[in-house]
C-alpha cells in the first residue's frame, strides 16, 4: 500500500508540474498577504473544536464523555493522520478515547467510522449541489462525485443495517475455525463495534450531528474564501465547496502523509477552471496545507502531552 501511495504521488506530481511556471509560482508565494492568516488560523482551530463536539454526539450516545477528552483524542488522531500513513490516526484516537472513557476501543472506533462515512456523504451532497450550479467544472471531478455518491449511499445502508444483523454476525464468528476463547473475544469486540454503529440510530444524536456537520463545512467553505485572498484570488462559496468536496473525496485514495501529490493534482484541476493560474492554484494549496499542518501540530502535540500526562497520573505507562 505504501509503495502504491508513493508511486501514485510521484505520477500525480509529475502531471501537476509538467511545464510549470516556477517564476510566477515563487512570485505568488513571496508577495502573499499573510496577515490574513491571523483570521484563518483561529477559524481553523475553532472548527477542529466543533468537530470534537460533533464526534461527542456519537460517542456520548451510550456514555457521557468529557468534551476536552474528545477534543484531545481527536487532535492526536489528526496528528497521526498528518504524519503517519494509511490514516493511522483513526486507530490512535479510538484506542485512547476508548480507554479514557471506558466505552472500549471497538465502540469508539465504530463511531469514528460512522463519522467519516457521514462526512463523505455530506461532501458528496455539497459537491453535487454546488457542481450543478457551476458551469466551470472538469468532467473528471463530475465523474468522481457520481462514483462517491454511489459508494456513500452503499456505505450508509451498511451502517444502518449492520446493527440489526448482530445475530447473523455472531453466528458467522462462532463458525470461524479458531479456538473458542479467541472467537469469544472477537464476538465481544464485534458486539461493542455494532453498539458504536447503532449510535446513528439515536434521533437526537443524528440531528445534532447533521447540524454540526453543516456548521463545520460552512466554516471550512468560508475559510477557503478568505484564504485565497492571501494570493489575491477569489472564490464563491459554491466554488469553495467544490474544492472541499474534491479534496475530501481524494483523501480516500491511498496516499503519502500530507497527501503529497494528491492534493496538488486535485487543487490544480479544480481551481484552474475557476480562473486560477496553475501557479496560483498550487501556491494556495501549499499555503493551505502548511497552515493546516501548523494548526494540527500545535493542538495535536498539546493533546499528546495531555494523553501522556493522563496515563502517568493513572499509572498506566
Amino acid at each position: 500500500m505504501l509503495v502504491f501511495a508513493f508511486l501514485l504521488a510521484a505520477v500525480l506530481l509529475y502531471f501537476t508540474l509538467l511545464g510549470f511556471d516556477w517564476a510566477t509560482f515563487w512570485e505568488t508565494i513571496t508577495t502573499g498577504h499573510y496577515e490574513i492568516l491571523l483570521l484563518t488560523i483561529p477559524l481553523a482551530s475553532f472548527n477542529y473544536f466543533i468537530r470534537a463536539v460533533r464526534w461527542g454526539t456519537l460517542v456520548s450516545a451510550e456514555k457521557k464523555v468529557p468534551l476536552l477528552s474528545i477534543f484531545w483524542a481527536n487532535m492526536v488522531g489528526y496528528l497521526g493522520n498528518a504524519y503517519l500513513p494509511v490514516r493511522a490516526g483513526e486507530l490512535i484516537r479510538s484506542a485512547y478515547l476508548g480507554k479514557r472513557s471506558g466505552a472500549g476501543a471497538s465502540f469508539v472506533f465504530a463511531t469514528a467510522l460512522v463519522e467519516r462515512l457521514l462526512d463523505v456523504i455530506a461532501l458528496v451532497l455539497i459537491g453535487s449541489i454546488s457542481a450543478l450550479l457551476q458551469s466551470q467544472i472538469s468532467s473528471l471531478l463530475a465523474g468522481a462525485i457520481k462514483i462517491m455518491a454511489i459508494v456513500g449511499v452503499i456505505g450508509l445502508a451498511i451502517v444502518i443495517m449492520m446493527p440489526f444483523q448482530e445475530k447473523m454476525i455472531s453466528t458467522l464468528i462462532a463458525r470461524l475455525p479458531l479456538p473458542s476463547k479467541i472467537t469469544q473475544k472477537i464476538a465481544a469486540q464485534a458486539a461493542r463495534f455494532l453498539v458504536g454503529m447503532r449510535s446513528l440510530h439515536n434521533v437526537r444524536s443524528l440531528g445534532s450531528f447533521i447540524l454540526l456537520t453543516a456548521v463545520i463545512w460552512l466554516i471550512d467553505g468560508l475559510g477557503n474564501m478568505i484564504g485565497v485572498r492571501i494570493i489575491s484570488q477569489a472564490l464563491t462559496l459554491g466554488q469553495s465547496f467544490i474544492l472541499l468536496a474534491a479534496l475530501g473525496l481524494s483523501s480516500a485514495i491511498p496516499s503519502t502523509p500530507g497527501y503529497l501529490g494528491v492534493y496538488q493534482f486535485v487543487a490544480v484541476n479544480v481551481l484552474v477552471p475557476f480562473g486560477f493560474s496553475r501557479s496560483a492554484a498550487l501556491a494556495y494549496i501549499l499555503i493551505s496545507q502548511v497552515v493546516n499542518y501548523l494548526v494540527i501540530s500545535f493542538w495535536g502535540l498539546i493533546g499528546l502531552w495531555q494523553v501522556n500526562r493522563t496515563q502517568l497520573e493513572n499509572g498506566t505507562v
